[in-house]
């Protein structure tokens, strides 16, 4: 078990988002979060990745984790390459290392990637991109990804799911919140959440 979140609760202000919800996720599965807008997943995402602190329950992770926000939370004022040499930093990859690396995930990704081209320049899919790029930087045991082929053209899509399942062949615990319910026959688990009840269905 990769990562456990248990009897997750969260309000705001006086509006109950998520109401004691479980996820168990193991080594080598792949979990889908659905469920309509406001339903709690970007937050339920967040509070496994410790941005947010629920206000009951909790979550254990085993491993690395990496993170990739349903907006792009890239700097602007960094180009591309220096954004791969930040992060990389922060989970131990040299700058060398970390380089090699951002550029063949993006590869992956259809994106070859330029030097120069500030994050602010690059296009809402290509920033993303850059997102998922990071959150699998430093090969992280636990990945979370929210939405994160928003703006991706249908080649680029298609690339992102292989990249998907090729993480689950290493082994690697991955959440993804998603709106394609046309993938959901390829996860191995689905979290419905909905206003009032959350659950979990092994497909």
């Amino acid at each position: 078990m990769l990562l456990h979140a248990r009897g997750i609760v969260k309000s705001y202000r006086r509006r109950r988002v998520l109401h004691g919800v479980d996820l168990a996720v193991r080594a080598g599965e792949v979990a889908a979060i659905v469920g309509s807008n406001g339903a709690g997943k970007s937050t339920l995402l967040k509070i496994c990745a410790g941005l947010v602190t629920p206000d009951g329950g909790r979550v254990t992770v085993r491993g690395r984790l990496g993170y990739c926000p349903q907006n792009a939370g890239v700097m602007g004022f960094l180009t591309p390459g220096e954004h791969f040499t930040l992060f990389g930093a922060g989970r131990g990859m040299r700058r060398g290392a970390a380089a090699r690396r951002g550029r063949e995930l993006a590869r992956a990704l259809d994106w070859t990637v330029n030097r120069r081209t500030l994050a602010k320049d690059l296009s809402g899919g290509t920033r993303q991109k850059l997102n998922v790029v990071l959150a699998a930087l430093g090969d992280p045991d636990v990945l979370l990804l929210d939405e994160p082929y928003q703006g991706f053209d249908r080649g680029s899509y298609l690339d992102f799911w292989r990249h998907v399942w090729d993480w689950r062949e290493e082994g690697k615990a991955v959440v993804v919140v998603t709106h394609m319910l046309n993938r959901l026959d390829r996860v191995d688990q689905v979290l419905d959440l909905s206003p009032r009840t959350a659950t979990g269905t092994t497909l």
